[in-house]
């Protein structure tokens, strides 16, 4: 969660005053500090590969300002480059406090009528439309580190947690086009998560799939509507996944991890067989390697069944999609779930998101 005073944690829960400031910038020079906005609002679902969207309407003309981009690559609303600066404002009496809700790169923005309707991505956008050019290799005595930042730089400035264990990558890698899918293949194989940080750089942690509580939700209370979002299917179910390495020296390695705890798990109802979800990758030299990939992809693809609640709640400007929550209903009491998508309005409203359960 981002970092919010005593005082602003304590309004959030009932209806406050809020205000939302966007700047805009582009090759680090600010084009327009208060960009006006008549509606808006920021979405963000971590299935998708950027996860974050924000949509935005500008009056046409406002205090003496023309918003509409036209051809001008130099406005502050144009599509070369420009990216907002976002933080919403929360009244606590003494002033507004100021919640960083990140950086977002302007992909479109066009008249219609009076307004200019704005549409922004997270920063990841830079890097999925980077194709390679020519197939990437790695260069010799590179790492995991020193791939990622071949990848991600210096579109992104990216930071690591000090808790990871750096290696080598094998001279035989070699991706064609993706970019991104070179970078999510890397943290798979290591394994490591990644988000962009509201302060504009891409942070590599450790996966984390359900952490500590940063805010209770309970049924009812404070404007708060839970409801479940029913599904349930077989289709892409298994409860083994293996995945497939090489040494040095060209020995085929394997790692196993079977599904001890869900309704998927082996030897269970689901299934008195073994239904195995199987990948390789080049950069797993180790059987242990081989193992912590399998183990981590596991508790990513089994998350795809875990149960959904959809929350309806007053915004909550300090949320971001993979905090853990406290939930409560007539269900639950105290369950710990994991924020999979949002949806924050940046004028008043109410916020949506949905949280992922663990079976």
């Amino acid at each position: 969660m981002l970092d919010l005073s005593a005082e602003a944690l304590a309004i959030i829960r009932r209806s406050f005053v809020m205000d939302v400031r966007v700047s805009s910038w582009r090759g680090g020079e600010l084009l327009a500090d208060d960009v006006p906005i008549s509606a808006g609002s920021e979405a963000r679902d971590r299935s998708l590969a950027v996860p974050e969207r924000v949509t935005l309407t500008v009056p046409r003309r406002d205090r003496g300002t023309d918003w509409d981009p036209g051809g001008d690559p130099d406005h502050p609303l144009a599509a070369f480059g420009q990216q907002l600066h976002i933080a919403y404002g929360v009244d606590i009496g003494s002033g507004m406090e100021w919640i960083d809700r990140g950086w977002f790169l302007i992909t479109d923005a066009r008249a219609d009528g009076d307004d200019i309707n704005v549409t922004a991505q997270g920063l990841l956008a830079l890097i999925e439309e980077a194709k390679f050019v020519a197939p990437y290799q790695p260069a010799a005595g590179d790492t995991l580190v020193s791939t990622v930042r071949g990848l991600v730089e210096p579109a992104l400035t990216v930071v690591f947690d000090t808790t990871l264990v750096d290696r080598d990558v094998p001279l035989a890698m070699q991706w064609d086009q993706d970019r991104l899918g070179a970078l999510n293949e890397v943290l798979d194989a290591w394994p490591a998560d990644s988000r962009v940080h509201e302060d504009g750089y891409l942070l590599i942690e450790p996966m984390v799939d359900v952490g500590t509580p940063v805010l209770a939700l309970t049924d009812g209370q404070g404007g708060t509507v839970m409801r479940w979002a029913g599904a349930s299917s077989r289709d892409g179910a298994f409860n083994v996944v293996v995945a497939q390495g090489e040494d040095g020296e060209g020995t085929q390695l394997r790692g196993t991890v079977y599904d001890q705890s869900s309704p998927y798990q082996v030897g269970g109802p689901f299934s008195p067989l073994p239904v195995p979800y199987s990948f390789q990758s080049p950069l797993l030299k180790t059987i242990e390697q081989c193992r912590r990939a399998a183990q981590t992809r596991l508790t990513l693809l089994r998350r795809t069944a875990d149960r959904r609640l959809e929350v309806t709640m007053v915004p909550h400007p300090g949320l971001q999609v993979g905090d853990t929550v406290a939930l409560t209903n007539d269900t639950l009491t105290g369950a710990l779930g994991t924020l999979e998508t949002l949806s924050l309005p940046y004028t008043p409203g109410q916020m949506t998101a949905t949280v992922r359960v663990p079976l």
